[in-house]
């Protein structure tokens, strides 16, 4: 099954170290029978997009986990696309999660299918999405417009092979 797991460079870089996306249980977004449910009228390549979409809105909380941290990234959403047996998925029951689902075992790189990160021109938004997240959780409406404005920016897609040059622009700050 594919499988859209939030990211960020500095995660990317440890698994590009390790082989592997982990410690399980990673959370994950996939096509799952709650999320056809929930929206019933979309095709496989629309309900794949809602799943990256919803991994996207993660690795923004990821980003914004790692300031509270003090750890160094990029303000660009990671999302990776990776191939999961079906036996390491649970896939949560309640709809409201959207697709939202638990992998119970690390993802070898090499089940990665591709990575999807922000480009240069998102950086602005993504920056301004993480410093507005806590009043947008805390229902500032003007808040969540500046989380939606990072939303509009669609992620680019990578080959395996780029992944080295994607972990230089966490080095370049950027």
């Amino acid at each position: 099954m594919r499988v859209y797991l939030p990211c960020t460079l500095p995660a990317l870089a440890r698994a590009v170290e390790t082989g592997e996306l982990g410690p399980a249980p990673l959370t994950g977004y996939a096509v799952t029978p709650a999320l056809v449910e929930w929206y019933a009228s979309g095709d496989t390549e629309e309900l794949e997009y809602v799943a990256l979409t919803e991994a996207a809105r993660a690795s923004l909380r990821m980003l914004a986990a790692d300031l509270a941290d003090g750890v160094h990234a990029a303000p660009r959403r990671v999302v990776v696309a990776a191939e999961v047996a079906d036996g390491a998925i649970q896939a949560n029951a309640d709809v409201e999660e959207k697709g939202r689902v638990r992998v119970a075992e690390p993802v070898p790189l090499a089940k990665v299918a591709a990575v999807h990160v922000d480009d240069e021109y998102a950086v602005a938004d993504v920056k301004a999405a993480v410093a507005a997240l806590p009043d947008a959780d805390g229902g500032d409406d003007d808040a969540r417009f500046v989380v939606d404005g990072a939303e509009a920016h669609e992620l680019m897609w990578y080959a395996t092979q780029e992944i080295p040059d994607l972990l230089t622009l966490d080095q370049a700050g950027g």
